[in-house]
């Protein structure tokens, strides 16, 4: 017979969970036999005893051991083991939202009013001239990303090709520029508000082009919702005291084209996951020309002779803040879900509305507030519906 290890002088060897005798009384199952659980070389019996569960005398378990726990059983009821990992990324998300929203807002408004104040305060009435200076900048800043950054590694996972880029880029930068070029000519006639609320429409667009390419079925719920933003436009159209035919029609083309643009992008692009910095990378220099050509036949050499006038660092501040715009919609995305970001487009429309009332003396009836009001309601509806 051989000698026990305390006959021998030898150390016992270390315990492992499969040495231990169950209790009489313990029903859970044994572990797989290769499962990773069946071997724990750190489970000696210097950490029984630290955690409480050394054997008696007759080689049983005290405590929750008589209870039919095993070592690895007790060890999971007593070791936190990183249980507020998921919490701590939720609320570190949540606080970037929380820093990155403001942002956005800030400059969504400030590229706006800075737009408008170029136009009315400054007499800089060129705004073909301001969207192709911008959509230049933002090609050269996009290009200054890439290679010094890496905000703009999402177009690794892009496999452009000429064919889709003809195909796909090309008309949909054709949509965005036309989009740009007619909704900053309608701010050299319409008030900055008033332009907002027509902005409202812009969903039951989305939702009417897509029904058109069958990529929606209208139901009853969006059929109210579409009634409901339309109603709300209609009256702050009617109770608009400074209304101007002109400037309405360039704003109510720029939505039809940026919700063209928005529904090509799902056609079109479908698969392509780009966030907006990496979509402006593509669409910023052909924009950029297509905008340019325009120049000759409608605001000439004047722009330029006036660009000295007006100063470089207003042009360059204003060229700036539109393309941080961008970068902050990336981190936005990333930060913030769909509704969320659909109430801070409400707030930040809010805010350039009385901003208007406060800086411009642009005028407000009720029945514009109503109207508004009732296009707000129908754009949260419409998100909440599409969820």
């Amino acid at each position: 017979m051989s000698s026990s290890p305390k006959r021998s002088g030898q150390k016992p060897p270390p315990l492992l969970p499969s040495h231990f005798p169950r209790s009489p009384r313990d029903t859970s199952v044994s572990p797989r036999p290769n499962s990773p659980s069946n071997f724990s070389p750190r489970l000696t019996s210097d950490t029984m005893r630290r955690s409480g569960s050394n054997p008696g005398p007759n080689g049983e378990h005290s405590g929750r051991a008589e209870k039919g726990e095993g070592l690895l059983a007790q060890a999971t009821h007593e070791v936190d083991i990183s249980p507020d990992l998921p919490e701590e990324k939720q609320e570190r998300k949540a606080l970037s939202a929380a820093m990155i929203i403001p942002i956005w807002i800030a400059l969504s408004s400030a590229v706006i009013l800075y737009n408008k104040y170029l136009y009315s305060n400054l007499s800089y009435p060129y705004p073909i001239f301001i969207t192709s200076y911008h959509l230049g900048c933002a090609a050269i800043g996009t290009r200054i990303l890439r290679a010094t950054t890496n905000l703009l590694d999402g177009l690794d996972k892009v496999e452009m090709t000429r064919e889709l880029y003809l195909k796909s880029i090309l008309p949909i930068g054709v949509l965005f520029s036309g989009s740009l070029i007619l909704s900053n000519t309608a701010y050299l006639t319409l008030s900055v508000s008033f332009i907002q609320m027509l902005k409202a429409f812009t969903p039951v667009a989305i939702l009417l082009i897509s029904a058109a390419f069958k990529l929606q079925v209208l139901n009853h719920r969006l059929v109210l919702i579409v009634l409901l933003i339309s109603g709300g436009c209609a009256l702050a159209a009617y109770g608009e005291l400074h209304f101007e035919m002109f400037g309405f029609l360039c704003q109510a083309f720029a939505v039809l084209f940026e919700s063209s643009r928005l529904v090509m992008i799902q056609i079109l692009l479908q698969g392509l996951k780009m966030d907006p910095l990496c979509s402006l990378h593509y669409y910023a220099p052909i924009c950029a020309i297509i905008n340019a050509c325009f120049l000759p036949f409608t605001e000439g050499l004047e722009p330029f002779r006036q660009f000295m006038r007006i100063g470089p660092l207003i042009m360059i501040s204003n060229a700036a803040v539109a393309f941080g715009l961008n970068v902050a919609a990336v981190f936005l995305i990333g930060a913030a879900g769909g509704l969320v970001l659909t109430l801070a487009g409400v707030f930040k429309d809010i805010l350039l509305i009385t901003s208007s009332c406060l800086f411009f003396g642009s005028s407000i009836t009720p029945i514009q507030i109503f109207g508004y009001s009732m296009a707000l309601s129908g754009m949260v509806a419409y998100k909440t519906a599409s969820k």
